[in-house]
């Protein structure tokens, strides 16, 4: 992977509002984010010949690539699994800048959550012949219930951790109150109200939940030699890998035998270590995805931030403030920010990285993008170029 490493570089970065009940489509949403990534940037639409995107996106390629008015493309790539795409898009419009096969590339993602159609799990049918059937019918009909599975049973190993949940969730409620962007901005959260919210899954309350957001976001890819001529400072993708795990079942991955180790981003960081010139202890920020708080636990963990079962030690410590050892979701995430699949931390590490985000880390130069921790998923290692 040597061929690889910081030869590609995000130059542009662009995004919609975020909020419930937007205006316009999702196909108007994905156009109005595209075109801020490509002005950030400082390019034009026809020099666009690569695109990436999730296979849940309702835009198609060729639909977006008409209403912009794209060049011919010579690339165009999806990624499954939801919250473990983001760093997959990224990576693989990447690889195929990097290996000449296309020059400038963008990614999008762009949702109407706020619509219940847009859910995947208020769409099961009433046959299931795929691998939910070994989960939903014992009442697991949604993700945070699949994720509530894997917390109880990481609390009983290692102890209750509901106190590190919530200093996770009011943290990024913080960040995000100091984020104009953030639909959670003018909302305040103390640990009293954390304590006080409705159960939604036991152990996991209203607030180790996500957002619901209407919003898109994009970023824009080239090579690193033409990304020092344009117009923003180039954050280099030093690294990037996937992770899936043998035996693993998405969300549910309650069902291996050892379902809290060697999983997806286990996999997933041993191979982007593999690939650095850095290791954890020389990430200055991360953008951990953050669907149900949790997946914090388990993702630091993962990528070697602390030991197995010291997560929520590790949380308490004050760790993952503005003032840490490891600042994370500097801008709400997505429990205070913005869900957008995690595509919108993608945004904030090129923000960290360039030196102009909203809490910005004095002396950020590398920052961790991680997909989500219960499905197949993926990681971005990005530095400040020079």
């Amino acid at each position: 992977m040597s061929g690889f490493k910081d030869s590609t570089a995000i130059v542009g970065i662009g995004e919609t509002a975020f909020g419930k009940g937007l205006p316009g489509t999702e196909l108007e949403l994905a156009c109005e984010a595209v075109s801020k990534a490509l002005a950030d940037a400082g390019l034009s639409p026809r020099d666009v010949d690569a695109v990436g995107s999730y296979t849940m996106e309702a835009t198609s390629d060729f639909e977006l690539a008409r209403q912009m008015g794209f060049g011919d493309l010579n690339f165009f790539s999806q990624t499954g699994h939801g919250g473990g795409a983001a760093p997959g898009t990224v990576g693989h419009v990447a690889l195929a800048v990097a290996a000449g096969v296309a020059n400038v590339g963008v990614v999008w993602r762009s949702r109407k959550r706020s619509g219940a159609a847009s859910r995947v799990w208020g769409q099961t049918a009433s046959t299931l012949t795929d691998h939910w059937k070994w989960s939903r019918p014992s009442g697991l009909l949604r993700p945070v219930d699949e994720v509530a599975m894997l917390t109880q049973r990481y609390f009983f190993e290692y102890g209750d951790g509901r106190d590190a949940l919530a200093a996770i969730a009011t943290g990024q409620r913080a960040n995000a109150n100091a984020n104009p962007r953030a639909q959670m901005r003018d909302k305040l959260m103390s640990t009293e109200d954390y304590f006080a919210a409705r159960m939604i899954a036991e152990p996991l309350c209203l607030f180790d939940n996500c957002l619901e957001t209407d919003g898109a976001v994009a970023v824009v890819i080239t090579r690193s030699a033409r990304a020092r001529d344009l117009r923003q400072v180039p954050v280099l993708i030093h690294a990037f890998s996937q992770g899936l795990a043998t035996g693993h079942q998405p969300m549910a991955d309650f069902h291996r035998a050892a379902p809290l180790v060697g999983g997806c981003s286990a996999v997933a960081a041993a191979n982007l270590w593999r690939q650095s010139d850095l290791t954890a202890q020389d990430v200055d920020v991360a953008q951990i995805y953050d669907a149900f708080s949790p997946l914090i636990l388990f993702s630091l963990e993962a990528y070697g931030f602390c030991g197995r079962g010291e997560a929520s030690d590790f949380v308490r410590s004050g760790a993952l403030q503005l003032g840490g050892a490891l600042p994370v979701n500097t801008a709400g995430g997505g429990l205070s920010e913005a869900y957008i699949h995690g595509m919108n931390l993608v945004t904030e590490a090129v923000r960290q990285v360039r030196g102009e985000a909203v809490t910005q880390i004095d002396g950020a130069k590398t920052c961790l993008v991680t997909g989500c921790d219960s499905t197949p998923n993926g990681a971005l290692l990005l530095r400040r170029d020079g």
